[in-house]
């Protein structure tokens, strides 16, 4: 099933979206929001998957879906939380920056508590001040729990995720050395980030979702080329279970939280951080991470961060060319 939201108040109006994504249905009439049916998901998800198998068969009252008009799936959530599931990024990024990465991290994640009360949807435009901020997208994987006990495993972890979508988690890798030198973690490096315009039901996903990794290629643009063609389901350390048991270690975690995978990120084949597209790699999910190679190979980055009027799109097809989740595609404006 997918599952979409139309602007409306502050927490947007659930519908039905086809699998090709061309039809929905209005939902409103179950249940209003998104953040309510996770709230009750046994009594509402039997319902929706009804209309949902309706609307496939064309069976009741559609509409025309257009990416465009919808808004976050979750315009806002209880919580928005960002792990390390490709280490590979993490050793990148840190590299950059001049910092060894400990061998903690290849068995314990990391992660990040973001800002979730203003979620935007993928059309929304990048709002940048300052282009010397360093603006950066990161092309992610996330899933949305039901509640989640506390000191849940990691396999039991794995029975409390309600849906799965893409993000452009926004960073300003310019702003993050100062603020991680303080010792008290991100807070303006990151601003709103960006979903899919659907987000779907595990089951939906098919073979392509297991034990808690999704596996299609993650395709990035940047102004028309292609930036990434990266492999969602290799080099992934962490799955999302392992990263929903890291979170719930100490406390509970309520319906409708967001977690995410971190940028995605593969090696090449002899073990080197890859090769851009245009050189026969799969690309990068982020820019720090071409950056990083550049730098590594010519002792200096020669790709800018984003900047004004640049355009991005982030999209994964499924194994017939059909787009799963939308495309995440927006310009950079002037804030």
């Amino acid at each position: 099933m997918k599952l979409a939201s139309l602007p409306q108040g502050r927490d947007g109006r659930l519908i039905v979206v086809s699998d090709d994504l061309a039809w929905y249905a209005d939902a409103d009439h179950i249940v209003p929001t998104m953040q309510e049916l996770l709230d009750q998901w046994d009594r509402h998800y039997p319902l929706l998957e009804a209309l949902s198998i309706e609307l496939a068969h064309g069976a009741i009252p559609r509409k025309r879906f257009h990416e465009r008009e919808a808004c976050a799936p979750l315009p806002r959530a209880f919580q928005w939380a960002d792990g390390s599931a490709y280490v590979n990024h993490v050793e990148l990024v840190r590299m950059a920056r001049g910092a060894q990465l400990p061998d903690s991290f290849w068995t314990d994640p990391l992660m990040y508590q973001g800002g979730s009360d203003d979620l935007r949807g993928g059309r929304d435009p990048i709002q940048l001040a300052d282009e010397s901020w360093g603006c950066d997208f990161e092309a992610e994987i996330v899933v949305v729990t039901g509640d989640v006990p506390q000191g849940v495993t990691a396999q039991d972890a794995l029975d409390h995720i309600r849906l799965v979508g893409l993000v452009n988690d926004v960073s300003l890798r310019n702003l993050i050395p100062g603020e991680l030198a303080k010792g008290f973690g991100f807070v303006q490096s990151k601003p709103a980030s960006h979903f899919s315009p659907v987000f779907v039901t595990p089951d939906s996903l098919g073979e392509a979702w297991q034990g808690g990794k999704l596996s299609q290629t993650l395709m990035v643009d940047l102004n028309g080329q292609p930036f990434g063609r990266v492999e969602a389901g290799e080099e992934c350390t962490f799955d999302f279970g392992v990263l929903i048991a890291h979170l719930a270690k100490t406390r509970r975690i309520g319906a409708g939280s967001i977690i995410g995978s971190g940028t995605v990120s593969n090696r090449d084949p002899d073990g080197s951080p890859g090769r851009p597209v245009a050189l026969g790699g799969r690309g990068y999910a982020c820019i720090a991470e071409q950056r990083m190679v550049e730098t590594i190979a010519d002792g200096q980055p020669h790709t800018p961060f984003l900047k004004w009027g640049d355009r991005l799109r982030i999209e994964m097809r499924d194994g017939r060319g059909r787009s799963i989740f939308g495309a995440i595609e927006q310009e950079v404006v002037r804030a």
